[in-house]
């Protein structure tokens, strides 16, 4: 199988020079990368001209994610296609041959992997990731949740099936919906791990949120997410955080960042939604619930020479097209 990675990118100077170092330090030979810049005005594009990656450009008033992503795909060659945001990294140098290994199975049209936060990650976002993605793998995973920041799609499949366009988010969610509806099989493994950095102000995270939403009620038109889901979810949630912070022995330091974070969240969500029925249960669940599992088992680990060292010195990580 060839793989083709391919990245979404708008003004990402700060962060897309470590993402195309770790898929450079990958195990997996013979790697394409694939750059969609939709009119950055920093430095990404000069950063991405030093790596060998094929560039496609699109004008920021024609920009939807799945028009980014279908362009991205269109100019990819790979058999397996990986989407990665420009604001990941990967954490060990088998990120990609974990990903591809499931495409063996010729039911499997979907992988997606484990995220994680830095230092610069809010707390808050930290138990998000934590509950999203676990430490456990999911064979033929029954529910459409999956996320674009890490996943690999076949790109037969994507052929048959381009992404929607007209979303403002959660294409991602969409296109798994109708994958598992046309009898495919989809997959979470946590060993394909990448580091995924936000550094929003509160005023993003409720847009964030906001299209979202607004993206959901449109794939599952049923929804609905009143003021009591906000109140009840919002002090649910940052009760949750409270108590794991208080057992982390930071809730003083991290109090008022839960607070705001969750209500930036839960604030946005309300913007989006406007119908009367009820959200899919497990789905609803998966995006919304406070877990208060979350630390009952460390994260399994794996062998200290498959870690990507940023670090470093970066040996081919500066090597040019």
């Amino acid at each position: 199988m060839r793989v083709s990675v391919i990245i979404r990118c708008y003004n990402e100077e700060r962060h897309i020079g470590r993402l195309l170092s770790g898929i450079l330090a990958q195990t997996w030979p013979d790697v394409e990368i694939v750059v969609v810049d939709s009119g950055s005005t920093d430095a990404t594009v000069n950063i991405v001209s030093r790596y060998p990656v094929k560039l496609v450009e699109i004008e920021p008033s024609a920009f939807s994610f799945g028009r980014a992503l279908n362009l991205g795909c269109a100019a990819a060659t790979g058999d397996v296609l990986v989407f990665a945001s420009a604001h990941v990294y990967p954490v060990y140098r088998d990120w990609l041959e974990t990903l591809a290994a499931h495409f063996s199975d010729p039911q499997i049209a979907l992988v997606y992997g484990k995220q994680r936060g830095d230092e610069r990650t809010r707390y808050a976002e930290h138990r998000v990731f934590a509950r999203w993605f676990p430490d456990k793998r999911t064979e033929y995973q029954k529910h459409p949740f999956c996320n674009n920041a890490n996943c690999a799609v076949r790109r037969s499949v994507w052929e048959q099936m381009p992404y929607d366009e007209t979303l403002t988010g959660l294409e991602d969610l969409d296109w798994a919906r109708r994958a598992l509806a046309a009898g495919w099989g989809l997959t979470y493994e946590p060993h394909a791990e990448i580091v995924h950095v936000h550094e929003e102000t509160w005023k993003q995270i409720a847009n964030r949120y906001r299209r979202e939403a607004i993206a959901y009620r449109r794939i599952f038109p049923q929804a609905t997410f009143d003021v009591g889901d906000f109140v009840r979810l919002w002090l649910g949630n940052t009760a949750a955080d409270w108590a794991a912070a208080l057992r982390a022995g930071v809730l003083p330091r991290e109090a008022y960042g839960i607070l705001r974070f969750r209500l930036a969240q839960f604030w946005g969500t309300l913007q989006g939604y406007r119908s009367t029925a009820t959200l899919d249960d497990h789905l609803r669940r998966r995006f919304y619930y406070p877990d208060r599992r979350l630390a009952a088992a460390p994260a399994p680990t794996r062998p200290d020479d498959l870690r990507i060292h940023y670090d470093a010195p970066p040996a081919e990580q500066e090597r040019t097209s």
